[in-house]
């Protein structure tokens, strides 16, 4: 049985909005065993000297497997290449503070695995698998003069699968919770990295849609969809959806309709802040370029209009490639309208949820998982600081086993 105590800890309090005084707290096993107590005899001490000490960061819309804004090259590339490209990327989530990712489309179960087993010093994946999309949808990659019959659907590097029909739908999403998918995703909007299919288009029938709600229900588990527009979200709602991704262009009507069902929105404004500073430099076609500025305004003002409805809203990036250099730049953006414990309850209240892992992560209290990151600061007064670890980030523990330290040496003798 391993113990390790972490002391001189400031713990968040969500209630109050602030950090606790100096405190312990016990991990046995990979678990929280309690806070405020004793060291246990034989323990392990680490000492924080007073860092704050947060449950682990959890991104809820990631795609390990982008390699780069090239999507077509990142469905060719063979999967093995494709497989060792996302393990690298999942270290450097975990490097930066990230122990639980949920991935919108292109993950598999071997990646899951390679971090359950070791071989990936990585965060935990929650995968959906493939996303679905129907011919022209916005996983389709095909220019439209190619009239190949699929778009490498099922190779590790691409992010969707074409899927047409009640029928197909039906024995895709079996087939992708067979595989491991914890929920099913669909494409039910345009997309921005997709060539021809327009943001207001709707995509996919209401039948269609419907059978993969009824199939992920009969899984127990749920629908999450890529939406920007109004239409497409209340139509998702309408027909059972419970995660919505994006939701840029919502209306105070359609968020208190989500609400009221108990949905949970992912807004992902890094993503088109990432896409307008260097998008078109790093060979984003003019088709795609010109949507970016209809969602990316329209991000900033979802925020106000979900929380004032009560819509819960998790922490997402949705960066591809090259443009994950400004994933902490989301902290920035979401505090330009959320308080600092806004931003951290929708992190880990609706993100444990949307993970399907309430009272596991997200959490300190006794029996949950002793994912947690350590960081100089106080995130209360200046949440920007969680989107910038390489001057705030000093531990990440994993499991309850220390993943990255990066206190310098004065900091431990101080500790000490």
């Amino acid at each position: 049985m391993t113990t390790t105590a972490f002391i001189n800890a400031r713990l968040p309090d969500l209630h109050r909005g602030a950090l606790t005084a100096p405190t312990t707290l016990v991990v046995r096993d990979g678990r929280i065993a309690g806070q405020g107590t004793p060291v246990p005899e034989g323990a392990e001490v680490v000492d924080l000297g007073g860092l704050a000490l947060l449950p682990g960061l959890i991104d809820c819309h990631f795609h390990v497997v982008a390699h780069g804004l090239d999507l077509w090259g990142n469905v060719i590339a063979p999967d093995s290449l494709a497989a060792l490209r996302a393990a690298r990327v999942m270290e450097w989530l975990l490097s930066r503070g990230f122990t639980t990712v949920r991935d919108l489309g292109g993950a598999d179960l071997g990646l899951v695995r390679g971090v359950e087993e070791g071989l990936i010093k990585g965060p935990d994946l929650v995968i959906c698998g493939k996303g679905l999309s129907m011919t022209g949808g916005h996983t389709d990659l095909r220019q439209r003069s190619d009239i190949r019959p699929d778009a490498m659907g099922w190779r590790l590097g691409n992010m969707g699968v074409l899927v047409d029909g009640v029928d197909e739908v039906r024995r895709t999403c079996r087939k992708l919770i067979k595989e491991g998918a914890r929920f099913i995703k669909v494409m039910a909007n345009g997309g921005v990295s997709s060539p021809n299919d327009p943001i207001d288009g709707l995509q996919y029938s209401d039948d269609e849609i419907r059978a993969m709600v009824e199939e992920a229900s009969n899984a127990n588990t749920y629908v999450s969809a890529h939406v920007y527009s109004d239409a497409s979200i209340r139509r998702c709602v309408r027909l059972g959806v419970k995660s919505l991704e994006h939701c840029n262009l919502i209306t105070p009507e359609t968020a208190r309709m989500a609400a009221e069902a108990g949905c949970v929105a992912v807004p992902t404004l890094v993503a088109y802040e990432g896409l307008k500073r260097e998008g078109a430099a790093l060979g984003l076609g003019e088709a795609e370029q010109a949507k970016i500025d209809v969602v990316r305004d329209g991000g900033r003002n979802s925020l106000a209009v979900m929380r004032d409805a009560g819509l819960p809203m998790a922490f997402g990036t949705d960066l591809l490639g090259q443009l994950r250099k400004y994933g902490g730049l989301e902290f920035d953006l979401l505090a330009e309208v959320l308080t600092p414990t806004e931003i951290l309850r929708g992190m880990y209240e609706a993100g444990a949820r949307l993970c399907r892992r309430e009272g596991e992560i997200g959490i300190l209290a006794a029996g949950a998982r002793a994912d947690l990151v350590a960081v100089e600061g106080d995130p209360f007064a200046d949440i920007t600081l969680l989107g910038h670890p390489e001057e705030s980030l000093r531990l990440v523990v994993r499991a309850g086993r220390i993943a990255h330290d990066n206190r310098t040496a004065q900091e431990k003798r101080s500790a000490a």
